[in-house]
């Protein structure tokens, strides 16, 4: 399947719920690191011939279930046509071009809109605010 590309207009529309889903899992995630950290302090404290202890068992399981929700939420943003790049931050990326290659178009959760891009092959600590729009717009297709 070929990828998506958004103009910057485009991108923005998308936000109300790519939004919502990315508090989602930037949500989900805080607890899944919080299950995680106490599975393995749980499984820790175990003795191998004891096997795995019923609580250890409980927040596996829990952890699990959390990461298939992040999972689904991932699957959703993929659907729209972006990229998940940071579970801690609500990092994500749109394909799009810029004067006549292809970037990402990049938004962080919390940022009103999507103002900054960057280097397909660069990340977040390259990106660049949109100074300037070229002709026919910021984004060209």
């Amino acid at each position: 399947m070929d990828p998506k590309y958004f103009t910057r207009d485009e991108a923005n529309r998308t936000l109300p719920l790519v939004r919502r889903i990315v508090q989602d899992i930037v949500d989900d995630y805080g607890r899944w690191k919080e299950c995680l950290a106490k599975y393995e302090l749980a499984a820790a404290n175990q003795r191998p011939e004891d096997g795995e202890s019923e609580a250890a068992v409980e927040l596996r399981e829990r952890v699990d279930a959390v990461a298939q929700h992040i999972n689904g939420y991932i699957a959703e943003l993929d659907q729209i046509g972006c990229v998940l790049k940071g579970f801690d931050d609500g990092l994500v990326d749109f394909r799009g071009q810029l004067e006549g290659r292809d970037v990402w178009l990049c938004w962080r959760l919390g940022e009103p809109d999507v103002g900054h891009w960057h280097e397909i092959d660069e990340g977040y600590r390259n990106r660049r605010p949109f100074e300037r729009e070229p002709a026919g717009g910021p984004l060209d297709r």
